[in-house]
């Protein structure tokens, strides 16, 4: 521990953001990350507590306290607030494939489970993290190393997702020949289409995939392992497979009118304006426009988040975005302590930047959509909104929200996003490898494994345990290669 007194000398420091009213013209990331004194004195700040709650990775109450990926936060820290900026590298690329990537996108449970946090503000891992690989970027420590020797053995990896991704990265280091396949035209699967540009720049990805293909990895786009690409062909050229796929089936809201004009799933509607970001600049008109449209976004969390920030960029005259659950609360309440992830209120940059906008939060809590009404023509012209609350089923003993009845409110709406979250993986491709899965679609496995019940195929990420967080498919990646390359070497040495 560098500094014993840093924790009392120093206030937590985060990165600046652009003025809302200034980011919403462009698509470009908007933090300025902190000086290298600044970044220094943050890792100053980190207790080398006891117990470090920030790299536990625990589930209490359902929910991840600390870091998934076990990521040895105290250690790194201190190597930041000394200066050694390649061995802090080396500590941080032992756990985590992608830092590149969560120190963007990660809500940081690491954050919430640190010692500091508990009375005063926690330390800024999140910050550290991000400026630990980016020196080693601009260092050259994060450029391609090539295994020394091959194994011989070939592993097909369908998804390049962030679980795909991690799993190709940590058998190509092991020596096997990683070949990755992918649908889209381009590599990242839920990191390049399903997260927008202003959260994840995605010359980020290209970076990196670039040194993992000096490195060794084969990268397949416009692939569609399962139907174009049949799954007994993959498992004849290749000694094992791992899928995944993501949860790719979006869940619909199915009241009257949904066949009206103007109603997209949030992740067809992130797709296309990533992809015309990336193909013309936006110039190609290949996308679902906001422009000048009343939006309704449906679902609050992230992926409605990111629609409200993107529906602002293209110019939208409105947004509302609507959330089933009550508000929580600004602060822990006392059945919610530390360690445990805090349930409380946030409001991320899609929604500071309409209140910056419009002068209100678009959020508007225990509210659903129980009608989609046409025009003539069939366009959506408005939807009626119904409030909810809580009450308990009496035959389950659960509770549930249930329409108020006489609450209905009509309001006007032309652009209608459906973000209410993912039922799982697609059955063209659990059905052409053969694959089970559970009542809820997700490819199944034993506890904590990741072989399925197809011999030589295994699963990973999203399409395994259901939507989650990137950190999350980053470890399931990460554990699966362990189990693939135990079945091809009899032993693995993997971490």
């Amino acid at each position: 521990m560098g500094k014993p007194t840093g924790f009392l000398e120093f206030d937590r420091a985060a990165s600046q953001v652009r003025d809302p009213k200034a980011r919403i013209k462009d698509y470009h990331e908007f933090h300025t990350p902190l000086s290298e004194q600044e970044q220094r004195r943050q890792g100053a700040r980190c207790m080398e507590c006891g117990v470090p709650f920030c790299q536990s990775g625990m589930m209490m109450k359902g929910m991840v306290s600390g870091c998934p990926l076990n990521n040895l936060i105290p250690e790194w820290n201190d190597l930041i607030y000394s200066g050694n900026w390649a061995q802090a590298y080396n500590r941080l690329k032992r756990t985590n494939s992608f830092p590149e990537f969560t120190s963007r996108v990660c809500p940081a449970p690491c954050e919430a489970a640190c010692t500091c946090g508990l009375y005063d503000e926690p330390v800024s891992i999140k910050e550290n993290e991000y400026a630990i690989i980016e020196h080693a970027y601009a260092d050259g420590a994060a450029a391609a190393r090539p295994p020394r020797l091959r194994t011989g053995k070939k592993v097909a990896v369908v998804g390049s997702g962030p679980a795909g991704l991690a799993a190709a990265d940590q058998l190509n280091k092991r020596g096997h020949s990683v070949t990755v396949f992918e649908r889209d035209d381009r590599i990242g699967g839920l990191l390049m289409y399903g997260i927008p540009n202003m959260k994840l720049e995605k010359h980020v990805i290209d970076r990196k995939i670039q040194v993992m293909e000096e490195e060794g990895i084969v990268f397949e786009t416009n692939v569609n392992v399962g139907r174009e690409y049949k799954a007994a062909k993959l498992l004849k050229e290749f000694d094992s497979v791992i899928l995944a796929c993501g949860a790719s089936n979006p869940r619909d809201i199915k009241v009257p009118g949904r066949e009206a004009e103007g109603i997209y799933f949030a992740v067809d509607f992130l797709k296309g304006t990533t992809k015309s970001l990336l193909d013309s600049g936006l110039t190609d008109g290949k996308f679902v426009s906001a422009k000048g449209r009343k939006v309704v976004v449906i679902g609050g969390g992230d992926t409605g988040n990111d629609c409200v920030g993107t529906c602002i960029r293209h110019g939208c005259a409105s947004v509302m975005q609507l959330e089933m659950m009550p508000r929580l609360p600004d602060k822990r309440t006392g059945d919610n302590t530390w360690p445990e992830w805090p349930r409380v209120c946030r409001t991320d940059y899609g929604q500071q930047e309409a209140a910056a906008v419009f002068g209100k939060d678009p959020r508007v809590y225990e509210t659903t959509v129980k009608e989609f009404k046409k025009d003539k023509n069939g366009k959506l012209c408005s939807v009626v909104l119904v409030k909810l609350e809580a009450k308990k089923d009496p035959k389950t003993g659960q509770t549930q929200m249930v329409p108020v009845e006489g609450s209905e409110k009509e309001t006007a709406a032309d652009l209608v996003l459906i973000a209410a979250g993912f039922l799982g993986s697609q059955k063209y491709v659990t059905d052409a490898f053969g694959v089970a899965v559970d009542q809820r679609t997700n490819v199944k496995t034993a506890a904590g494994e990741y072989r399925t019940n197809v011999d030589r195929v295994f699963t990973a990420g999203d399409m395994h345990r259901g939507q989650s967080l990137v950190v999350w498919a980053i470890r399931e990646g990460r554990e699966a290669a362990k189990e693939v390359d135990r079945s091809l070497m009899g032993y693995t040495n993997l971490v």
